[in-house]
């Protein structure tokens, strides 16, 4: 259904659409830190779209070859220029933004890199990076052809717009494997944040991830920088706290939350609030159900013991039993290499396992041999090929 904005997300959005297409036409240095990327991707983009695009950080570097990335308010479209030469020709870039003049840069410019790397993998699409699931190009052509004038044309609008986020969504569910962004979550009003990542976590696939570089605060922000519509565009106003910002991921169900870069001096000071920019990298996880596949997990240190985000405790070289899921989960990154797998004997068929109660519990080494296990061993050959003592 349509929406009722407040006051303020109206006057927030208004305020970021005309400082952002105002950024399209030319440089405004103020509306990004300085950020390092890569020259050799630079090469084939065009310097109108380096000069007007914006942002904090490089969160492209962090995708891979083959991978169908979506970037979130993606401007003129540098980082996804740059991500469709990482991913190559097998992989695609999907850009989302809602400005009509930084999506006419990008467009335009969008063959010529094409035809500078040798194949075409980008394409731009006209959205709210809050609602991901309504294409505004289709929902423009929509209402161009039957204006709303009146009571009945509005509810009609209202039964389009709810069809088209079901039957032709701007981005399908589980159909990206990386969702990244650079410097735009903090556009986005409050009331409209927890809708947002709770967007990226849908689109995502089950072992998906999110890589996004943000301009965040060492404090909260008061409500007096929070009324201001022009910092909200200067990405001071929305900007959350430190903490927070992992929170939100956490509170949309994301696993294995991880900063990856975090800049040490801060972008811009006001009111005594440090605004800095930081990556960070957040995992959708796989959603299955929690079965027991008599299987443990060894955490290898430096610990005493480590928690995650589902509030599953391991205790340093303690066989702690899992479920299926959490023992998948942990075999992948971000936490690869820090588990000792331990795998039953006889495996179990999955479809005659049993739900997994998930208490924390120790795995006795009985549970995974089996009970009746009496096996007698001759010594195993030293691993470095010297005398054993």
């Amino acid at each position: 259904m349509l929406r009722a904005m407040s006051k303020l997300q109206l006057n927030i959005e208004n305020a970021v659409k005309d400082r952002y297409a105002a950024g399209a036409q030319y440089c405004e240095p103020a509306l990004c830190c300085p950020v390092q990327y890569d020259a050799k991707y630079l090469k084939v983009i065009p310097q109108e779209v380096i000069e007007k695009d914006y942002g904090c950080g490089d969160p492209s570097q962090h995708v891979r070859e083959g991978e169908t990335v979506l970037d979130l308010g993606s401007g003129t479209g540098k980082i996804c220029f740059i991500a469709s030469q990482v991913v190559g020709p097998k992989g695609r870039v999907i850009g989302v933004d809602m400005t009509d003049d930084m999506l006419e840069v990008a467009r335009r410019n969008a063959p010529i890199v094409a035809e500078r790397v040798g194949f075409s993998n980008v394409e731009f699409r006209k959205g709210r990076i809050q609602d991901l699931a309504l294409d505004l190009t289709k929902l423009d052509a929509a209402l161009k052809s039957a204006p709303i004038a009146g009571a009945d044309a509005f509810l009609k609008a209202e039964g389009l717009v709810d069809k088209l986020r079901a039957e032709e969504p701007l981005v399908p569910s589980a159909s990206v494997d990386v969702v990244v962004s650079n410097c735009v979550l903090n556009l986005v009003s409050p009331e409209l944040k927890p809708q947002l990542f709770a967007e990226i976590f849908r689109v995502l696939k089950g072992t998906g991830r999110a890589v996004i570089s943000d301009i965040v605060g060492d404090e909260e922000v008061p409500l007096e920088l929070q009324n201001d519509a022009v910092l909200w565009s200067g990405c001071i106003s929305g900007a959350l706290t430190e903490t927070g910002f992992l929170q939100a991921f956490v509170d949309a169900g994301f696993q294995g939350v991880r900063i990856l870069k975090r800049d040490a001096q801060p972008w811009q000071t006001v009111g005594g609030i440090e605004f800095r920019s930081v990556t960070i990298e957040a995992f959708k996880g796989t959603g299955e159900q929690c079965m027991e596949l008599k299987q443990a997990v060894i955490y290898k240190g430096p610990f005493s013991e480590a928690a995650d985000d589902d509030g599953h405790v391991y205790r340093r070289g303690v066989r702690e039993a899992v479920c299926g899921k959490t023992f998948d989960t942990l075999m992948r990154e971000p936490y690869a290499g820090m588990f000792e797998p331990v795998q039953p004997l006889v495996p179990v068929v999955l479809a005659a396992a049993a739900p997994f109660d998930c208490v924390a519990r120790e795995r006795h080494p009985r549970e995974t041999k089996g009970m009746d296990y009496d096996a007698t061993s001759a010594k195993t050959e030293c691993c470095d090929g010297g005398a054993c003592c």
